[in-house]
């Protein structure tokens, strides 16, 4: 028996096209016409698109349950349109060999309703410097390898990591910061910083990195990408990069992409790692992605307790949620108004991540059923209250967006339907 999904708008080749979608054993086969006893849901006229990945969500467990589980977290990622997360490696105990990454899988295993790919530690204890990890044992077992939330500090131990990693056919993922250069800062060094009295992250912390590490991935030959881009000094770089034919690839985030440091306010809902930067900053950022320098937008979706995200701007733990608002701000806030194309936004949210990170699903005859179903005149202001992920802290609480994720589909399974949909489900 299939389901077959009419009266859709679907992503198909790069395009728009009004055509039928049928799943079969979990996967979509090219017969769409529907025979008896077929399962038939009418979109009337929704948008479908290839389930969107997000390669940067912190899921939280095993070690802190209390910001987010694997339960809550892909619950979180269903309601926001999300077939696949990757998840980062900041964790008790740390991916870091096939023991400890197995605590984590048999969680996924039992309580996630998306796919979940761990990434592998670089390093033993993710503490971003001493022994390196078993790339070999874990490779087969992960979609790459990072320090997330720490550099690697040491030139010759990334370099070394870089070539383990090239060896094995999986990429290095890299949170790229100085720590020399911190001195104790907690948001950009701009002028909100300097007007009251804060303690400033220096760009140069961020891009640095990115410079020393892209002349080790042309060195080793290793497939490279880089986390949560913020600065126009690290775009330029990406950019040279790909000029010169390296397997170069970043990610930024939607908070880089609709805010700067003009925004800010004495809230923890306001404080992450990167912080937010400058107008021009920003105006790079999305120059970056007009012409195809930043090939990805994930989240950093990175839950807290309550309590961790009200001690203001100082004080406040680094990490704000993203799995159930990207989607609608960046359509609102960047497709509507122009300055970014709608298939565009499906190249970077859902396309671009799973070629680079090799990873399965889509809308085309043959894929893994991996989609979503996105109604774009759905109009509402963001409420964290309903917000399925434990964490709540988001700096647009309350902003007005249009379009929602109101199925997603993973496997040919339905593992979420918005609660207040109309659309038509019927047998023949």
């Amino acid at each position: 028996m299939k389901t077959v999904y009419t009266n859709a708008r679907i992503f198909r080749g790069g395009r728009f096209v009004e055509e039928t979608l049928a799943v079969e054993e979990g996967r979509i086969v090219a017969d769409a016409a529907p025979r008896t006893g077929d399962r038939i849901v009418d979109l009337q006229g929704l948008t479908v698109v290839p389930g969107l990945v997000d390669v940067h969500v912190h899921l939280r467990e095993p070690g802190f349950a209390y910001k987010e589980t694997i339960s809550s977290g892909t619950a979180a990622a269903a309601r926001g349109g999300y077939t696949t997360v990757c998840s980062m490696p900041n964790l008790d105990p740390a991916p870091d060999s096939l023991e400890h990454l197995a605590r984590q899988t048999e969680l996924i295993r039992r309580d996630a309703l998306v796919r979940v790919k761990p990434y592998g530690s670089i390093t033993v204890g993710q503490r971003g410097c001493g022994e390196l990890v078993d790339f070999e044992a874990l490779a087969p077992e992960v979609v790459g390898f990072s320090d997330d939330g720490r550099g690697v500090q040491s030139a010759e131990l990334m370099e070394e990591a870089m070539r383990r990693a090239a060896a094995v056919g999986r990429p290095i993922v890299a949170h790229c910061e100085v720590d020399d250069l911190l001195r104790g800062g907690y948001i950009h060094d701009g002028v909100y910083c300097r007007e009251h009295g804060h303690k400033g992250i220096c760009s140069e912390s961020e891009w640095r990195q990115v410079e020393r590490d892209i002349e080790l991935a042309a060195a080793t030959g290793c497939q490279y990408h880089v986390c949560h881009v913020s600065t126009k000094e690290s775009v330029e770089l990406v950019r040279r990069a790909k000029a010169r034919g390296l397997r170069v690839s970043c990610e930024t985030a939607p908070h880089y992409l609709l805010l700067t440091d003009e925004d800010l306010c004495e809230e923890g809902r306001f404080k992450m790692n990167p912080p937010l930067r400058s107008r021009e900053d920003r105006e790079a950022l999305i120059e970056g992605i007009l012409d195809g320098t930043i090939e990805v937008i994930a989240t950093d979706h990175a839950p807290h307790a309550a309590g961790e995200k009200l001690r203001g701007l100082a004080r406040s733990a680094m990490g704000i949620v993203g799995l159930e608002c990207a989607f609608p701000l960046l359509f609102r806030y960047l497709v509507l108004p122009g300055r970014l194309s709608f298939e565009r936004l499906v190249e970077l949210m859902a396309v671009n991540p799973r070629r680079i990170f090799g990873l399965e699903g889509g809308t085309e005859p043959g894929d893994e059923a991996d989609f979503t179903v996105l109604d774009l005149a759905a109009e509402y202001r963001l409420d964290p209250a309903t917000f399925r992920s434990k964490g709540r802290a988001t700096p647009f609480a309350a902003w007005p967006v249009r379009g929602r994720a109101v199925r997603t589909v993973v496997g040919g399974r339905e593992v979420y339907v918005c609660e207040d949909t109309t659309i038509a489900n019927s047998n023949r």
